[in-house]
């Protein structure tokens, strides 16, 4: 009766501490934590952070989120975060507020972001990712473009660029935004061309037609190749596309053609690498795959990339 006893407060005291351990995980699997590296930057002098529990972690993953989004959204619509904690990677989430491009002033403060995370942890630098959503996705292929380009320049060397529906032809994106003032048919792409000529002011003082010199170098990609031809310096990244073709999606929301499509530039970005021999660039094609945190319908979203799949592509990449 005593041994028995003794079994069953043994049982007991084991399943305690797997319940201790279960719930210690699941903190650690959903631990984001905010980081500070410059007092004196209220607006990028802070990053966010997940760690693994990995002693050696294998690679960085750099995510960006759309324009105008804080860091934290990121994290509230994809699940990369959870899955490179699975696989040994640290996710860094950053934002580029309302800026559109990896100009100056973005290349700067990535820089410093990812020199104060790899600092402080024990992280294999050979393997760094960088993707976004959106305008997060221009500015993550503008950045890596300059990283091979100017690699002095630059604290790590990604291995892979991915973009979520990434408005990549500042030239292209321009001509569409003013057709859709003078059109008017839908006023919420009305109210975003007016945000982004503001934009564009703002911090450049021009618009891509009045100093088109200046937005050659600030725009990742042109379909016009006299503008710009930036793409040549990914020839040897891994390079995903990815897009949620729903035509009648924008015809019946926005009263938009295929031409305002933002897959349009990026499917003849991944066309010119493959012609320069970059056998790892793709252009991934989904169907009403998009949807907002909320359950909205919207081609334009994170979730148009398979997180799953994803995460086995850049693993699949790793040395």
């Amino acid at each position: 009766m005593k041994r028995l006893h003794f079994a069953l407060l043994f049982l007991f005291f084991i399943s305690l501490i797997n319940i201790h351990c279960t719930s210690e995980k699941e903190v650690a699997i959903l631990r984001i934590k905010s980081v500070v590296y410059d007092t004196e930057d209220q607006h990028f002098g802070s990053y966010l952070v997940i760690k693994p529990a990995a002693r050696i972690v294998k690679g960085i993953l750099l995510l960006l989120p759309g324009f105008g989004q804080n860091a934290e959204d990121i994290f509230l619509d994809t699940n990369l975060h959870q899955l490179a904690f699975e696989n040994d990677i640290l996710t860094i989430g950053f934002a580029g507020k309302m800026r559109l491009t990896a100009d100056s002033l973005i290349q700067e403060k990535i820089n410093a972001v990812l020199q104060h995370a790899a600092e402080r942890a024990y992280v294999d630098k050979e393997n760094f990712f960088i993707g976004g959503f959106s305008a997060g996705g221009t500015i993550a292929l503008r950045y890596a473009e300059l990283c091979k380009q100017f690699p002095e320049r630059f604290p790590l060397q990604p291995k892979a660029v991915f973009m979520a529906d990434a408005p990549i032809d500042f030239f292209h994106s321009w001509k569409m935004h003013q057709s859709n003032i003078e059109n008017n048919f839908s006023e919420i792409a009305v109210r975003e061309a007016e945000w982004v000529g503001k934009s564009y002011r703002h911090y450049y003082g021009a618009t891509p037609d009045e100093n088109p010199e200046l937005f050659a170098e600030l725009s990742p990609f042109s379909m016009d190749t006299k503008l710009g031809t930036n793409e040549r310096f990914l020839k040897d990244v891994a390079v995903r596309a990815y897009h949620d073709v729903d035509i009648a999606w924008r015809l019946k929301n926005r009263n938009q053609t295929v031409r305002h499509s933002n897959f349009i530039a990026t499917s003849e970005l991944i066309n010119r690498l493959q012609l320069l021999g970059n056998k790892k660039a793709e252009f991934v094609q989904t169907f009403q795959t998009g949807y907002r945190r909320n359950g909205e319908r919207h081609p334009h979203s994170w979730s148009i990339i398979d997180e799953t799949e994803c995460m086995e592509w850049l693993m699949s990449l790793m040395e």
